[in-house]
């Protein structure tokens, strides 16, 4: 087996799943944010200000599980047992939000549909934090297969992660709104925004602590040397990007969005420097969950093809519908 193709694909699909964390997160962190709106004129604001996107962005979850099935099928056999509750729960969480999305507008009575949609998107961002709790703490895995419970993956650890991805999400959908929209909505999302920076940092100490201290593989990555002399750079760059995010949160509008990003990318990084080669930590690595090449070259061919004409979609809707969403407009 070609020993590099496990690595483009592993490579492509955690591309897959940073874009739908980020561009998927701001609009899963309106529906968070959703229930502290003034009235309802401040919440077809903000669900105005991601409507054109937020359809397209899930686009990137089905890259990410795609490609999973097809470049990594042990790999995938595996995760799918191992989280079908909370998978099969953030699946219908999406459904209800998309649902509630679309009824909202046409419905008499918005009450029942708020409450949907503000339900859907935290139940969804808080499965994807359990997902990611567990894939960290790790899958029992006997035989190639998953020999474990149904709720293996609920322990305290994930919902910690949990809990931190919902308010990581929540940051980003209040940055987004400092960049999407004017007047009281755009100011409480800078007030929002500062809290919660506080919070997602306040998680992201908590994780950085629990994992090197349950975990001896993790700890090991990141204090034994030479990776130490490396590694310390991604907490020094984090805090410099908290830092600079505090201050812009005030200050501008793009900035403050785009620095939450990269803290995103930041500890999404710390995580894949803990856990890589592992897919399925600790049992399958990227190599022992890998397709046979011929299947991962054929894929690759199409993906290769394909997603420059997503990315330049992607890129060609958010020039278009550029600008801010004031109050009593919108596209519906």
């Amino acid at each position: 087996m070609e020993w590099y193709l496990p690595v483009i694909w592993a490579a492509l699909i955690g591309t897959a799943v940073a874009m739908y964390v980020i561009l998927d997160g701001f609009d899963l962190g309106i529906g968070i944010l959703f229930p502290y709106a003034g009235n309802e004129r401040e919440r077809d604001q903000m669900m105005n200000s991601v409507a054109p996107f937020w359809d397209g962005n899930e686009t990137w979850l089905v890259l990410g599980g795609g490609g999973l099935l097809v470049a990594f099928p042990k790999g995938y056999s595996v995760i799918m047992p191992a989280f079908y509750l909370p998978i099969i729960i953030m699946l219908l969480a999406l459904v209800l939000r998309g649902v509630a999305f679309e009824f909202r507008w046409v419905s008499h009575s918005r009450t029942f549909w708020n409450v949907a949609f503000a339900f859907g998107s935290t139940l969804a961002a808080l499965c994807q934090g359990a997902i990611l709790g567990g894939l960290i703490q790790g899958v029992k895995v006997e035989n190639g297969a998953f020999a474990g419970g149904p709720f293996d993956w609920a322990t305290p650890f994930t919902l910690l992660c949990a809990i931190g991805v919902v308010i990581g999400y929540a940051l980003l959908g209040a940055t987004w709104l400092i960049v999407k929209t004017d007047g009281e909505v755009e100011a409480r999302g800078r007030r929002q925004a500062r809290v919660l920076l506080l919070l997602v940092l306040l998680f992201m100490a908590a994780v950085s602590l629990w994992t090197p201290i349950a975990f001896e593989r993790i700890a090991t990555r990141w204090f034994s040397y030479p990776n130490i002399a490396f590694l310390w750079v991604v907490p020094v760059i984090t805090a410099i990007v908290a830092y600079l995010d505090w201050h812009w949160i005030y200050e501008r509008e793009v900035l403050p969005f785009l620095a939450s990003i990269v803290l995103f990318l930041l500890g999404y990084l710390g995580l894949v420097i803990s856990v890589f080669p592992y897919m399925v930590p600790t049992s399958l690595t990227i190599w022992d969950a890998a397709a046979v090449p011929a299947s991962q070259i054929f894929m690759l061919l199409g993906t290769v093809a394909l997603l420059p004409l997503i990315l330049c979609y992607t890129g060609f809707v958010y020039w278009l519908f550029r600008g801010k969403v004031r109050e009593g407009e919108g596209y519906h």
